[in-house]
């Protein structure tokens, strides 16, 4: 096993001679005589010249579309199209047999909802493939851009009684027997006699318990799963998915901004170093994508081109109250092309809107600040004019908004009293409140949602495509 070679290392390495031990899954065998052999570590296959007439039959139909081989050999330059260098075979071990006429794959062309129906084997096609790729260097790039700024890295709970947003769409945990749950007097659900004493929940984010961390820590980040319960059966919702959320102490709106924006441009860049050839790949499977689609409804630009337009933009700031104004006077919005018309101040802004900024007003990423407090969370510090919040929004091309942030409110009397507006008891969230009585200070945090960037940098249609397990309503599988 010690002396295997990863073909992606191979390829790269610039060797062309030698003995040579590599393992992965046949991706086609033709003629009896080429394996083309995948490991996983590229798209790139690598060739195996099999001496058929020296080698036993029975084990030639074992070496099927899928099977897993051990091949020892002598790698050599290749004298056929496609390849640089290729590997006769001097040794083949059959590792694991795949009987075709069983394996769901197939070695053509599979549709993406096929695929996800089989996503414990998506994986092994050259689209997933170079997806996972992509979203395991994201991942390594959030951390290196946080841990190079002196961040640290904070593990807020799973488990937790807030609901961050206020929005009541947690999932329950609890440990009673549905046949058997315990009452009080007044048929209330008695949670006293549950696991841990009180009614808890899956997080919906853990920015309460971050800010908790950058009180005393300054800058921290955390970066892990969370959960919604919402009904939403979507191309951009998961029940279940991975959230970036720094917070950091003594940062004001403009510092968020900043530091969003730079966040952003640092992932891109690295995921466009680091993986040229899986984003090559996935540029050109959304070109083919486009040519099917009416001239009116392609996009104007490729994957390549979109994300390096986001490198090479600084992103354009302005208010909600100055987005509205545009949206209201929009070609769109007078000629009722918005499914959701901008009536005036106020208005949610909807995925439409927020493209449409982006994609044809300024063409170029958006960050739109000072929302109406009225649409925004409790937490948000509350401006000077009464009506609006220190909110930010970066919105990109193609997704609508990526970023969610604000400076958070740090006054205590200004927070209790919003709480106190929207019903939010402040008995349960004390421990929250303890952070304005003693030392607070101005502070900002955003989130980033981690399958949206994904989603983002590769390209794909659906968040369901760039999670190794999707989890959305009435689908747990796997």
């Amino acid at each position: 096993m010690s002396q295997r070679i990863k073909i992606k290392a191979l390829l790269e390495s610039g060797r062309t001679s030698g003995d040579i031990l590599v393992k992965g899954w046949v991706r086609a065998f033709r003629q009896n005589r080429f394996i083309a052999l995948n490991d996983g570590s590229t798209n790139s296959n690598l060739q195996i010249v099999v001496d058929f007439e020296n080698t036993d039959p029975a084990l030639l139909k074992r070496i099927t579309f899928g099977a897993a081989v051990s091949i020892t050999g002598t790698l050599a330059p290749s004298l056929g199209q496609g390849q640089s260098v290729e590997v006769i075979a001097t040794q083949i071990e059959v590792l694991g047999d795949c009987n075709p006429d069983e394996f769901p794959l197939q070695p053509k062309k599979q549709s993406l909802e096929f695929l996800r129906e089989n996503a414990h084997l998506r994986f092994r096609t050259n689209t997933f493939g170079a997806i996972f790729r992509v979203r395991n260097t994201l991942s390594f790039a959030v951390h290196q851009f946080f841990q190079e700024k002196g961040f640290v890295y904070l593990h807020t709970p799973i488990i937790t009684q807030s609901d961050a947003e206020g929005a009541g769409e947690a999932f329950h945990v609890t440990n009673f027997d549905f046949e058997k749950i315990p009452r009080t007097d007044t048929g209330e659900v008695d949670y006293k006699q549950d696991f841990f004493g009180r009614s808890t929940n899956l997080t919906v984010s853990g920015q309460l318990e971050g800010e908790l961390g950058a009180m005393a820590l300054s800058d921290i980040y955390t970066f892990g799963p969370t959960f919604r319960a919402e009904n939403s059966n979507t191309t951009r919702h998961l029940a279940e998915f991975w959230m970036i959320e720094p917070e950091m102490a003594f940062y004001d709106l403009n510092d968020n901004a900043n530091l969003a924006e730079e966040l952003l441009k640092y992932v891109i860049n690295y995921a466009l170093d680091k993986n040229k050839e899986d984003l090559e790949f996935l540029n050109q499977r959304l070109q083919e994508e486009e040519k099917q689609k009416p001239q009116n409804e392609r996009a104007e630009l490729s994957l390549l081109e979109k994300l390096q337009f986001c490198l090479d933009n600084e992103f354009e700031r302005l208010t909600y109250t100055e987005a509205i104004e545009i949206l209201r006077n929009s070609t769109p919005n007078k000629k009722k092309k918005f499914v959701y018309p901008v009536e005036g101040w106020g208005t949610d802004l909807q995925s439409e809107h927020e493209r449409y900024l982006v994609e044809k007003h300024f063409k170029k990423p958006v960050i739109l600040t000072d929302y109406p407090k009225e649409i925004k969370s409790f937490y948000m510090r509350q401006n000077d004019d009464g009506k609006t919040v220190a909110a930010m929004d970066i919105l990109f091309p193609g997704i609508g908004e990526i970023i969610g942030g604000s400076q958070r409110e740090e006054r205590l009397d200004k927070l209790e009293t919003r709480m106190d507006e929207i019903g939010i008891p402040k008995d349960e969230l004390w421990w929250y409140l303890d952070t304005r009585r003693f030392g607070a200070c101005p502070h900002a945090g955003f989130g980033l949602g981690f399958e949206r960037l994904v989603l983002f940098v590769t390209g794909m249609g659906n968040i369901r495509d760039v999670i190794p397990f999707p989890r959305f309503p009435k689908n747990a599988e796997f």
